[in-house]
């Protein structure tokens, strides 16, 4: 789950795994595989952030410099 910040202020938590796209239109719209909408505080380049880390949480996705380390 990721911590995302509706425009009113209120925190809530998205599971990434359900997110489709995430465009700017100015704001910043998170859609949903159901096609659900959300208008989010946090910028197209924040929400990215936040997805990649959910994803190497849980393994879903390597770790930056994984491949590096173990080739050493």
């Amino acid at each position: 789950m990721i911590e995302i910040t509706k425009l009113n202020g209120k925190k809530f938590h998205l599971n990434a795994l359900y997110i489709e796209k995430v465009e700017a239109f100015p704001d910043t719209t998170i859609t949903l595989t159901n096609n659900q909408k959300y208008i989010v505080v946090e910028s197209e380049d924040q929400v990215k952030e936040k997805i990649i880390d959910f994803y190497q949480s849980i393994h879903l996705m390597g770790q930056p410099g994984w491949k590096d380390e173990k080739n050493e």
